[in-house]
């Protein structure tokens, strides 16, 4: 694999682990973003460098193995045990990487200078016993065990069926075989077909385990037969400069195969349906009294429209009474003309049954958009629907307290009616005083105004009557037209106040659970990339 494409798997898997943040298992993520880390700090420090680590147990003469692959005596040998307290380096070339020593933090480091190609940019590493009883030189291969490109067992005709060595190390690096290399050392304790016997149960150890692409170098570092056959492998894998990008590629299978697991399997990112969304905004409507509201805006229409067209002796009755949307404190103006700030309004505060149907509405959004997910991206979808459920309420107020619901602009029609009305009252009050006119005049003694009839009937009858008979008629002819006006105004209103219910909903809820579920996609197409 090129770097390039390691470079955007290695992105890839950063923007997923990111994403998965809070959602999957913690552990899953923190070897994820281990494995980010350390791939991204391998890559820029050096991807030329071959890193070859030798491991294993106290006594298998694994630093012999060291001096013999570099020519030098710089491992200590002896019969005390364990010889390698720290790990050491020896690097072929002309100068020694030591940025990528210093970020392996190992202590001990050598140059073997060389003009040959064969070992150019290989860095062994002579590691302390996995076995060791020191805590601290296990501590010490267990840090080594990930970062380095190759990994070299070596192990001995009388422990390499040990179970420290198979249950810690080998089978759990099972995904790593193609960057691990097997070493039976001490061969020289061999007679006749007991080699062939042991390399074959080996063998059969390591292929149970999932190592069959781990090869099995017999040698004797003592004697120095076979070392050469492990010389060439090493060197083949220098020429080749693919163990690096080979072991930080597995690394990336392993975390993208952990958390891809974490992500489920679906085919489809589940999204919340219309029919959800309507009946959860029509929960919201029913609990944030936007019926009330609506009643209210017909009536205060029709108050304002029986005053402005009714009979005026009986509207100026009616005036008395408090405008129904003034009551709920909505609709207020300031001098400006624009709606005034209010903290709240007036409106009822939801019943235990509303607020049930509310709860029943957002259970089903989150049943139905985050039952087919797994367990950590459910819980969050359930956290952003009910994140801000406590707010609600406030923020319901807020809109339909900020909407404009209150048209209190006249009616052309209603001002001609008014006019005619205030005609028809004025004739009735001329017939009236026209009525007790002649008798004042008689008491002061001043002549009596001249008697008009039409069609037989007193003008003052006419005036009186006529008026109180246009004005009710004409009122109740208006009423009819205010009625049909009340009722589009309260759908007017509905609509408004629905609208702006649904972008709080949409904002406050779906739009949080729409994130959740986008984060998830994302994650899930991050999770792909980086595969």
């Amino acid at each position: 694999m090129s770097s390039k494409a390691l470079s955007a798997r290695l992105a890839a898997l950063a923007e997923a682990a990111t994403l998965c943040e809070g959602r999957v298992d913690p552990e899953v993520l923190g070897k994820a973003k281990a494995i980010v880390e350390r791939a991204g700090k391998r890559m820029e420090l050096s991807g030329d460098y071959t890193i070859v680590a030798l491991a294993g147990a106290t006594g298998s003469g694994k630093s012999t193995l060291f001096n013999a692959l570099t020519g030098t005596q710089l491992a200590a040998t002896g019969v005390r045990r364990p010889t390698t307290s720290t790990a050491m380096a020896a690097g072929w070339g002309a100068e020694l990487p030591h940025a990528l020593l210093d970020w392996l933090d190992v202590p001990r480091r050598h140059l073997i200078a060389s003009d040959s190609p064969k070992f150019r940019d290989l860095v062994l590493i002579d590691l302390p016993d996995h076995d060791s009883t020191e805590d601290k030189h296990r501590i010490i291969v267990d840090r080594f065990v990930p970062l380095v490109d190759m990994l070299i067992w070596v192990v001995d005709p009388q422990k390499y069926a040990d179970a420290a060595l198979h249950d810690s190390y080998l089978r759990p690096l099972a995904a790593y075989s193609r960057n691990m290399v097997i070493v039976l050392n001490q061969t020289d304790r061999l007679w006749g077909d007991e080699l062939d016997h042991c390399l074959a149960d080996l063998r059969r150890l390591l292929d149970a385990e999932g190592l069959a692409a781990s090869p099995i170098v017999p040698l004797s570092a003592m004697q120095g037969t076979g070392v050469q056959a492990l010389k060439d492998l090493l060197a083949k894998a220098v020429a080749d400069k693919t163990s690096a990008t080979r072991r930080l590629s597995t690394d990336l299978d392993v975390a993208t195969t952990s958390l891809s697991k974490e992500l489920g399997n679906l085919t489809q990112t589940p999204r919340v349906s219309a029919a959800d969304r309507s009946a959860l905004v029509a929960a919201m409507a029913d609990v944030s009294g936007l019926e009330i509201v609506v009643d209210s805006a017909a009536r205060s229409w029709k108050r304002r429209g029986t005053l402005a067209t009714g009979w005026p002796f009986v509207s100026w009755v009616r005036a008395l009474r408090p405008d129904p949307l003034r009551r709920l404190r909505l609709g207020r103006k300031g001098d400006d003309g624009t709606l005034a700030e209010i903290p709240r309004t007036s409106i009822p505060k939801a019943t235990p049954v509303q607020l049930a149907s509310v709860d029943t509405a957002l259970r089903q959004v989150v049943n139905a958009t985050a039952s087919t997910l797994p367990r950590g991206w459910a819980d969050a979808v359930k956290s952003a629907a009910r994140g801000n459920q406590a707010l609600l309420a406030d923020k319901f107020d807020m809109s339909i307290a900020t909407a404009e619901i209150d048209d209190d602009r006249p009616r052309v029609w209603w001002v001609l009616v008014t006019i005619v009305q205030w005609l028809l009252m004025i004739a009735v009050v001329a017939g009236v005083l026209w009525w007790f006119a002649n008798p004042v005049l008689v008491l002061l003694g001043l002549p009596m105004l001249p008697s008009v009839t039409w069609r037989g009937l007193p003008a003052q009858w006419v005036l009186v009557g006529g008026g109180i008979a246009g004005g009710v008629l004409l009122g109740l002819l208006s009423s009819v037209f205010v009625n049909i006006g009340s009722r589009m105004r309260a759908r007017k209103v509905r609509r408004v106040l629905t609208q702006r219910l649904d972008k709080v909903t949409q904002r406050e809820i779906l739009g949080n659970v729409d994130m959740e579920l986008q984060r998830y996609a994302q994650a899930v197409e991050a999770i792909s990339q980086a595969t």
